[in-house]
């Protein structure tokens, strides 16, 4: 916030200083002429129904098997929301990169959500610094789950924004791939397995092992790809290591919260600069506050609607989804 504080500042001072100088009429001599140098701050900001959208759209979608990188792609879309088109590449560069950092930070709404409906496990991993076992084994499992995230996403990070992430390159079609892709995999699944659908067959969360749980976070890191969902590949990959479902969502939130809190802070620190010089902090709050609130609304109707149903209503949204947004794209409408 200091940043463009001192920017304001100077441009202050120096209309002032212009002013007096005016009065005085010096001659050219007098006042040698100086080209400025300082980069403008960016200031384009965004209405704050805009961030009220972003907010709910993240909210709902983080731990819904849709992918909320996928959904908020395509609202910033849908709403215009990014570097305007006769930017220059160093300012089109500077704001993109401000947005993916608020479309990421405004997560911290949807962990705070998870943390107050999870507190007890959380809670129960944290004693696991005082000696606790189940606590102990419950945050050995989690940091398992997330070290291949860590490392995979620390080495091809920077590809995955440049390439896949609705850029001029390839636009929405990653994602709508993802989406698709990722829709007929829970459909088959789900019609292999239709008599095989006992929610309390499988394994516990207290039954989940270090080495599944490593397993689990290297599915995660498909999720790199915008529109596959962390919480789609997390919750298959313990349903498949052999957690019962509700044990595999549970899992899934957990690791969530360190894994979307490692991403948060990472990229607050390396644009947050930019960020906060792009959008004020009143729209980031905003964002911050819908994605809660959506977020615990999401949760709650996730692990009620999956103690009685599968993962199939979730399928069927991905491809129709994946159609409409591809006929947008052929059609131009977006």
């Amino acid at each position: 916030m200091t940043r463009p504080l001192a920017i304001l500042v100077c441009l202050l001072i120096g209309t002032t200083a212009g002013s007096l100088s005016a009065q005085t009429e010096p001659t050219i001599a007098e006042t040698p002429l100086v080209e400025p140098t300082e980069t403008p701050a960016l200031q384009t900001d965004m209405p704050l129904w805009k961030a009220a959208v972003l907010g709910t759209v993240e909210g709902l979608t983080e731990y819904l098997p849709v992918s909320s990188t996928g959904h908020l792609i395509l609202a910033k879309e849908a709403m215009g929301i990014g570097a305007p088109a006769g930017a220059d590449p160093d300012t089109r560069e500077r704001i993109e990169n401000a947005t993916d950092a608020y479309t990421i930070c405004i997560q911290a709404g949807a962990i705070i959500a998870v943390l107050m409906l999870y507190f007890g496990r959380v809670r129960q991993a944290l004693r696991g610094f005082t000696g606790d076992v189940e606590g102990r084994q419950l945050l050995f499992n989690i940091l398992a789950g997330f070290i291949p995230a860590a490392v995979i996403g620390l080495l091809i990070n920077d590809w995955v924004k440049a390439y896949l992430f609705g850029g001029d390159r390839w636009g929405m079609w990653p994602t709508i791939a993802a989406w698709f892709v990722g829709g007929m995999a829970i459909l088959i699944v789900g019609w292999t397995r239709r008599g095989d659908r006992d929610p309390h067959k499988g394994k516990s969360l207290e039954q989940l092992t270090w080495q599944l749980a490593l397993i689990i976070g290297f599915a995660q890191c498909i999720a790199m790809w915008p529109g596959v969902s962390r919480s789609l590949v997390t919750i298959v990959g313990g349903v498949l290591v052999g957690l019962r479902l509700a044990a595999a969502v549970e899992f899934s939130f957990l690791l969530g919260l360190i894994t979307l809190g490692a991403a948060t802070v990472y990229d607050a620190l390396k644009h947050g600069d930019d960020m906060l010089e792009t959008y004020s902090p009143l729209s980031l709050a905003v964002g911050l506050l819908f994605a809660l609130a959506s977020a615990l609304l999401a949760v709650k109707w996730m692990v009620a609607y999956l103690n009685k149903h599968g993962l199939q209503v979730f399928g069927y949204y991905r491809v129709a989804l994946a159609i409409v947004v591809a006929v947008l794209v052929l059609t131009n409408a977006l």
